[in-house]
């Protein structure tokens, strides 16, 4: 079930939530079990086939960490390793057998056979999930989930389930208190319906319009096409633009649809398109994937601790491992490495500019600009390894971009004019405008979101009649472009 769907809106979302606070009214545990019960209802209708996967690794995990929390050290360490071995096998062979059988296959010439598996929704964000959570067991025993009904809404809770943000069990089980079932509180509701509002204009008018310019390029790409300069750049910035606001949108909806049931869920996404430098991308761009590679794969690897080489090198194992994450294929593990090469590059520039004592050349403003400038490229660039067809269809994209050939022949985009028009929009949107959480900032719009506060706009939302005008107009807008929605993009990880 999407979320940009009329059963989404119309049905199930006001049946849930109207539910949830008519029982938790009446009993704090029966709002928690109606909130679960729904979010099995939502995981049922995009993927009846694996709900009897999800709920089980829910029982094994939530009985494995009760265990994890009872044991001596030593049980505790060899619990904690079976039981993370065990959902990273999970992920490995529903989503990587395939590949790894099809390169063996390439590699020694054998035909291996091995049947279709169908990947199960969201088994990349709920099983990291899940993996967070024991290692949290582990090495806290004490703050181990005792109550079975919030340990089942903190994993399954929907607004998070399919596509994050990656959240950690100490932030959303403290929140799960009869308070949040007990009254509406209507600041929520507001707040909540105008983050989601804004999420699914971000993906209905924005998204899914400038993916029209996108998708035939890189369709072109992986046909063999002999694609154009321009249409290839053409085709590279409306992706760039496309996935942008489309997970953005994601994430704000992801934010708002929990605030409306009480809840804050932490910021994913926090204009990584402004950011100076590599890092500082990384730190805003899926921030909760982020966190959890750094907490649970850099720091233990050994993170920096070990001197410069094993950092670099734990760091670019860390991306590696992050792009392959994103999907069963090695364009995503090129892709993955292209940005463990930009972070290694960074740091080993910041690391010369202290050593060396080199000067800034120029001015700060002009320096952050310059650093925005070559970021957005960079990442550009890597965007054509994540969203290619095939290997042929991404060399062929990269050739094409630096080919002479400049002209539009109209055999792939048809109105080149209308598709700039978009890309150079949607660019001053991206730059100019305030993000949600900053036009929102006078409603603590996420959890932790004062940890990223940056409130320089002048724009800011409160309740009022003209922004209640505008928020109608915009669904408005959406509700007739609905009629056939479409997957967000992050929904195939």
């Amino acid at each position: 079930m999407l979320f940009n769907s009329y059963p989404f809106v119309a049905v199930f979302l006001p049946i849930t939530l109207v539910g949830y606070y008519l029982l938790g009214r009446l009993n704090h545990s029966a709002g928690l079990a109606w909130l679960a019960g729904a979010s099995l209802v939502f995981y049922y209708a995009g993927a009846q086939a694996n709900l009897l996967l999800i709920v089980a690794s829910i029982v094994i995990n939530f009985l494995a960490a009760l265990a994890i929390s009872r044991a001596a050290e030593r049980v505790r360490f060899w619990l904690a390793t079976v039981t993370i071995v065990a959902n990273v096998g999970l992920i490995a062979f529903f989503k990587y057998s395939v590949l790894f059988v099809t390169t063996l296959n390439a590699l020694t010439g054998e035909q291996v056979a091995w049947p279709a598996i169908v990947l199960p929704l969201g088994i990349s964000f709920w099983t990291f999930q899940k993996i967070g959570y024991i290692a949290d067991t582990y090495r806290s025993p004490s703050s181990a989930i005792r109550n079975v009904l919030k340990y089942i809404v903190f994993v399954l809770f929907f607004p998070q389930l399919i596509a994050g943000p990656i959240v950690h069990h100490k932030e959303i089980v403290p929140q799960l208190t009869p308070q949040i079932t007990s009254r509406i509180d209507w600041n929520n509701i507001a707040v909540g319906l105008t983050i989601f509002i804004i999420g699914l204009t971000k993906k209905v008018l924005l998204a899914d319009n400038v993916a029209a310019y996108s998708t035939p390029v890189f369709t072109a790409a992986s046909d063999g096409i002999d694609l154009t300069a321009l249409e290839a750049l053409t085709g590279v910035l409306a992706w760039t633009l496309q996935i942008y606001f489309d997970f953005s949108g994601y994430s704000d909806m992801a934010i708002g649809l929990a605030r409306l049931f009480g809840i804050k869920l932490p910021l994913n996404f926090n204009s990584p398109y402004k950011a100076a430098s590599i890092v500082e991308f990384w730190r805003r761009w899926h921030m909760t994937l982020s966190r959890f590679l750094r907490d649970y794969l850099y720091i233990p690897l050994g993170g920096n601790r070990r001197g410069m080489i094993d950092r670099y090198a734990n760091l670019m194992l860390t991306m590696l491992i992050g792009g392959l994450w994103h999907g069963a294929a090695w364009t995503f593990v090129v892709w993955g490495g292209l940005h463990g090469s930009y972070l290694v590059v960074n740091h080993l520039f910041i690391a010369a500019r202290k050593r060396l004592w080199i000067p800034q050349v120029l001015p700060q403003s002009a320096s952050r600009h310059a650093g925005r400038v070559l970021t957005f490229v960079a990442v550009a660039f890597s965007w054509i390894f994540f969203r290619a067809e095939s290997w042929a269809g991404a060399l062929n994209l990269v050739a094409a971009l630096t080919s002479r050939k400049t002209a539009f022949p109209n055999h792939v985009i048809a109105n080149p004019s209308i598709a700039w028009t978009w890309i150079c929009a949607l660019l001053l949107l991206v730059w100019l405008a305030p993000n949600t959480q900053e036009f929102m900032r006078h409603h603590e719009p996420a959890f932790g979101w004062r940890d990223f506060k940056d409130s320089r706009h002048l724009l800011a939302w409160n309740p009022s009649i003209g922004w209640a005008a505008v928020s109608a107009l915009l669904v408005v807008a959406c509700l007739l472009s609905l009629s056939q929605p479409s997957e967000f993009i992050y929904f195939n990880f």
